[in-house]
């Protein structure tokens, strides 16, 4: 018996071993790329004492062409015990965290649902956000407090679905989530109705938008719901609701103030908040905190600091700030993760300068771009990454930083209108994803300027600007680039002061009583030899 018990915890830890490995994205497998995801319908009850979830998720897709097999995506600690496609009962097999359902006749092309009954406890995050899972925690006064986060392993950690970055149900989703009575249910969306029963409650949610599999979650708490309106900077009214807890309903007022602000920033340089027929939502957890589409996980227990002589806090407003990067404009493929999160943390940035100037700004951004690790590129293929390969410290800083070097070669007058205009771009948003050359093309078209070079060099390289700088006389040198293939603006402080000259591969002659100091406000990421 102590061996049979003994094999049994063995196989239980290497199973949740292997769950706690899943990771999102990768290279699209053909039966996947056959599908178009178009709705989501997760129906589960959440039992706290039992860590379990029971229920079922009807899936709405398009197969492209007729298929003998449907393939979705769902961690093997979540057991399915029946399937029906277009209501009809379907074989399956589960293995390596796959779903594949089979019928007598190869399924054909068009519309079909299907409907997937399943249950158990998904994996136990061990570091959330950043190792992901589902949290059966209790708040102080001891009710249970249960969060989800999946950016890096994907919904499929306690959903069937399609793990993919490029794939959105473009018709929304809804959540039905029943609790014990008394907790509440914080979800993407529209609340459309509570459902009440002697012992417990239902929570429908709901979002016509399209949203990623990972921002498709819930999180349960004995919460209150502190609302405002929100006027938007095209005078759009929107409902801002912060789910927090009771203990905790004296700080939310306050809160809020911060997020009405961190709006009102992120607006002037983003355009108009993404989801104005919905909400601006914030949800308190147990972790740190992620961005969950109209819902967002805030975890920093109002721990503010000062920004322009103001309260802000750094995390609630980087998480708000992916509203717009990675909610509204999505990756394509995890390869270019670098989108949602540079962009974003440049937001951070542009947030300082909005309340303390631009000096503020520039010396922010300096010590960002000293903060670069260049270990291995920001992107590190076209398609085929998935999160985990993606994921590491330069696709926030070191991607911060090169959007600010577009920013200095692009000019004010340009760059800020085409970044608004990028981040508003119906062909872009939304119903679309985006990949790196897509950025390239964008920013290169705005400036009449191919940009690829400084793209390859930031993104697709470690390497870091090489600048030369060789005494011709007394007081004239030669400045020049060694390793890109393209002129480009740069600040030279000579003995006369600080001018903005335009050197390449040739080179440039530079008269100065002094050493020329290259890009001393360190608008590039360089390496500078003197000769």
């Amino acid at each position: 018996m102590r061996k049979l018990l003994g094999t049994c915890l063995l196989l239980c830890l290497v199973l949740s071993a292997k769950a706690q490995d899943l990771v999102s994205g990768g290279v699209l497998k053909p039966e996947q790329a056959n599908m178009d995801i178009r709705h989501y319908l997760i129906d589960l009850k959440v039992d706290p004492n039992a860590q379990t979830l029971t229920g079922y998720v009807t899936v709405t897709l398009v197969l492209k062409s007729a298929a003998p097999v449907i393939l979705l995506d769902l961690s093997r600690l979540m057991k399915v015990s029946t399937i029906t496609v277009d209501r009809k009962a379907a074989d399956f097999v589960q293995e390596n965290d796959m779903i594949r359902i089979s019928g007598k006749n190869d399924f054909s092309a068009g519309r079909h649902s299907i409907k997937i009954s399943y249950g158990g406890s998904p994996v136990v995050a061990k570091r959330p956000p950043w190792d992901g899972g589902i949290q059966w925690e209790k708040d102080s006064t001891g009710n249970p407090w249960i969060a989800l986060s999946c950016e890096g392993e994907g919904g499929k950690i306690y959903f069937p679905c399609k793990d993919h970055p490029s794939d959105e149900p473009d018709e929304g989703a809804e959540m039905r989530i029943t609790v014990p009575k008394g907790l509440v249910v914080a979800g993407p969306g529209l609340l459309k109705k509570v459902t009440h029963s002697r012992n417990n409650s239902t929570y429908d949610w709901k979002t016509m938008y399209p949203i990623s599999n990972y921002c498709l979650l819930f999180n349960v708490g004995k919460y209150v719901v502190v609302k405002r309106d929100y006027v938007t900077i095209n005078k759009n009214h929107v409902p801002m609701e912060f789910y927090v807890l009771e203990e905790h309903k004296s700080k939310a007022q306050h809160h809020l103030d911060l997020l009405e602000r961190s709006a009102q920033v992120l607006e002037k340089y983003f355009g108009e908040y993404p989801w104005v027929k919905e909400k601006i939502g914030i949800a308190e957890t147990p972790h740190l905190g992620m961005e969950h589409q109209t819902m967002n996980a805030y975890g920093n227990k109002f721990n503010y600091t000062k920004i322009g002589g103001k309260d802000f806090d750094w995390l609630m407003h980087h998480e708000f700030g992916h509203e717009w990067w990675a909610n509204k404009i999505t990756n394509r493929d995890w390869a270019d993760m670098w989108i949602q999160e540079g962009f974003c943390a440049y937001g951070d940035a542009l947030y300082t300068r909005e309340l303390e100037g631009e000096e503020a700004y520039r010396k922010r951004m300096m010590r960002t771009g000293l903060s670069a690790q260049n270990k291995v590129p920001i992107v590190q293929g076209e398609s085929g990454i998935d999160a985990g390969k993606a994921y590491h410290g330069d696709i926030y800083g070191k991607a911060a930083f090169f959007v600010h070097s577009l920013r200095y070669f692009m000019g004010d007058s340009i760059f800020f209108p085409t970044l608004k205009k990028f981040a508003s771009d119906s062909s872009i948003c939304c119903y679309n994803t985006v990949t790196t050359t897509m950025v390239d093309e964008y920013f290169s078209a705005a400036c009449g300027q191919k940009l690829t070079p400084l793209f390859d060099l930031y993104l697709r390289s470690t390497n870091k600007l090489e600048i030369s700088v060789r005494q011709l006389i007394n007081d004239e040198y030669m400045v020049k680039t060694t390793n890109l293939s393209m002129a480009l603006p740069i600040e030279i402080q000579t003995d006369k002061g600080i001018s903005r000259v335009v050197i390449d591969g040739k080179g440039s002659k530079i008269k100065s009583a002094t050493m020329p100091v290259i890009d001393p406000q360190m608008f590039y990421l360089k390496k500078v030899s003197i000769e």
